[in-house]
């Protein structure tokens, strides 16, 4: 089947290196070493069960929530999925 320049397997490799680039970032996003006790950006104090929950804690729930939807707000993948969105 003509496919264009693409050759056989190339929309499949594209996708397999996205899930990939995906994997490794989220996977350098983990904390590492030892948790905290207080919170690295306010200073208040990290439950027990937090600490318990999530091995190298550096935030405090509140924190955390912020973090993660400024992070989300400028995420560099497209998952519309459509070639418009691509071009935009």
């Amino acid at each position: 089947m003509a496919t264009g320049w693409a050759g056989d397997g190339a929309v499949q490799d594209q996708i397999d290196a996205t899930v990939t680039d995906g994997i490794r970032r989220a996977q350098s996003q983990l904390a590492q070493g030892p948790g905290r006790t207080h919170c690295a950006e306010c200073g208040e104090p990290i439950p027990p069960a937090r600490q318990r929950a999530v091995p190298g804690v550096r935030l405090c729930l509140a924190c955390q929530t912020s973090a993660d939807q400024q992070s989300a707000a400028f995420s560099g993948y497209n998952r519309r999925g459509s070639k418009d969105s691509q071009l935009r």
